[in-house]
């Protein structure tokens, strides 16, 4: 059993290790709330941008451009690949990381080859290159600080590749918080746009007002979608900061409820080593006393 020293020393350093995973909970708790609330601001738009899409793919079905539906002129097998993988600068957060990562690495596994990787978050960055992954681009600081300016910049990086047909298809990696239980890591595909998503069936008591595409159809779409790609990639990495911080939170949690168990297992440890040695030091004071009144005893007798 161990001593009443070391079981104190070892109920401080839970103490301490208490201290900064709550310390941690509250700082996660603040950034959820900002950053929820960024993305809230910023919603209302994007979905105007999608919504004019859907209507675009309504009224023009038979519209041709390399965004939406291009023809396919490559075999899977020599189709060009590029995965957006988003993950976190740091550990500690649970299952965050890991569940994207392995949904990328699985996604990718599957694949012709031809895959271009991506990478938000030093995280994943090292899980990858531990791997013996290439990773074309690394996005530096995005993952702790989601703007629109960074996924601007992501953005132009896929849809120069895109344009130049050293890409065919995108796609996102990331994790969509569902609730504040529940995350998920899913993979949605950025280029082309699927027609299909778009053309949404109208009830047949709403009228179909005509929609005309100044200067040509051509031009809208080049101007909607990199807009479009720009919201979705902020909304990703707005999400899967979110998921990340609310996942630390839960791991936080965790650790300090643990960390309560651990310190009444200790203090009913400690209770007992301390009793122990308090009753240790009775008996000796009383076989003492008992020691010294034979002595006594003895030497009276003589």
């Amino acid at each position: 059993m161990a001593g009443a020293r070391e079981i104190q020393s070892r109920m401080k350093s839970i103490q301490d290790t208490m201290k900064i995973t709550n310390a941690m909970y509250m700082i996660s708790s603040s950034k959820l709330k900002r950053v929820k609330k960024r993305l809230e601001d910023t919603e209302p738009y994007f979905y105007t941008l999608q919504s004019v899409l859907e209507r675009i793919a309504r009224h023009f079905p038979d519209i041709q451009h390399r965004y939406i539906d291009p023809s396919p002129d490559r075999t899977p097998a020599q189709k060009k690949t590029g995965y957006l993988v988003i993950t976190g600068d740091k550990g500690l957060a649970g299952a965050y990381n890991h569940n994207v990562m392995k949904l990328a690495e699985q996604e990718m596994n599957q694949g012709g080859g031809n895959d271009t990787l991506f990478v938000v978050g030093q995280v994943g960055v090292h899980y990858f290159q531990k791997k013996g992954m290439h990773v074309d681009t690394h996005f530096h600081y995005t993952a702790q600080n989601p703007t629109m300016n960074r996924a601007r910049i992501i953005s132009e990086k896929l849809l120069e590749l895109y344009d130049c047909q050293e890409l065919d298809e995108i796609y996102v990696i990331y994790t969509k918080m569902t609730n504040s239980i529940h995350m998920e890591a899913v993979m949605t595909k950025l280029l082309p746009l699927e027609r299909h998503r778009y053309e949404g069936h109208l009830p047949a008591n709403v009228p179909m007002q005509d929609m005309v595409l100044f200067p040509t159809p051509d031009a809208v779409i080049d101007s909607i979608v990199p807009n479009y790609v720009t919201g979705f990639i902020y909304g990703a990495l707005v999400e899967s900061f979110s998921s990340e911080q609310n996942s630390r939170m839960m791991a936080m949690e965790a650790a300090t409820r643990n960390a309560r168990e651990m310190l009444k297992s200790l203090e009913i440890e400690y209770n007992r080593v301390r009793q122990a040695a308090i009753t240790q030091e009775i008996t000796e004071v009383i076989s003492g006393a008992k020691a010294q009144k034979r002595k006594k005893g003895g030497a009276s007798s003589r």
